[in-house]
């Protein structure tokens, strides 16, 4: 590949980061109409690597062309919601499965360490430094079993799709204190399972916790 075009796929890369940033900082609002000059303006990117960032995010649903109006960032509904837990719920069943039989025992162990604290430190009063580690934590955790799965193409989903799980908790569900241990919670239940070696505990552990998370988000 000649280097301009390695630069400029680098520049595209580059857009559809900014992209997803700013759109998960709320600096794009989901629903919102925007054009490709607005968009340049926002991420800093030139406008050639604007037009090829656009395909790529109507191809992940995050963004649609709308006749006479433009473009209009993914919106936040039912049917979101829907697919999006569905599909985080498919490549997550076989990613704890197979972390579970084998991630070493001393990681298992460190994450259980980690999600231990987070929750005693919910036990008190919660900062918005404390409450960010834990939200990082919670993250981390489920990007590590997908991972390792090491499938490159289940990744790559993956991460689309994690884009769309945090719009719908920045609308619906974002981390709160008062969530804070019974998610930490629900992850000790997934890793003890784990440190036991028993998959199938360990499965519907996760099944739980997402179908919790997929409740909240629904408002049921």
């Amino acid at each position: 590949m000649a280097a301009d075009q390695i630069e400029f796929q680098t520049l595209r890369d580059k857009a559809y980061a900014s992209f997803t940033e700013h759109l998960l900082a709320r600096t794009i609002a989901p629903g919102q109409f925007v054009s490709q000059r607005e968009l340049v303006e926002i991420t800093g990117m030139p406008l050639g690597a604007i037009r090829e960032m656009i395909p790529r995010l109507e191809a992940d649903g995050l963004i649609r062309a709308v006749p006479q109006r433009g473009l209009q960032v993914a919106q936040v509904d039912l049917d979101l919601i829907r697919n999006a837990f569905q599909l985080r719920l498919v490549i997550e069943r076989e990613a704890v499965t197979q972390f579970c039989q084998t991630a070493p025992r001393a990681e298992l162990e460190s994450l259980l360490a980690a999600h231990r604290a987070a929750q005693d430190e919910a036990g008190g009063w919660v900062t918005p430094t404390a409450l960010d580690r834990a939200q990082e934590l919670d993250w981390a955790f489920h990007d590590r079993m997908v991972d390792a799965l090491e499938n490159e193409l289940i990744s790559n989903v993956y991460r689309v799709n994690s884009v769309r799980i945090r719009l719908i908790r920045l609308a619906q569900t974002r981390m709160l204190p008062a969530l804070l241990p019974t998610v930490m919670g629900e992850h000790i239940a997934i890793i003890e399972a784990m440190l036991a070696r028993d998959p199938a505990a360990a499965g519907a552990a996760l099944e739980a916790h997402i179908e919790v998370a997929r409740r909240r988000a629904l408002g049921v």
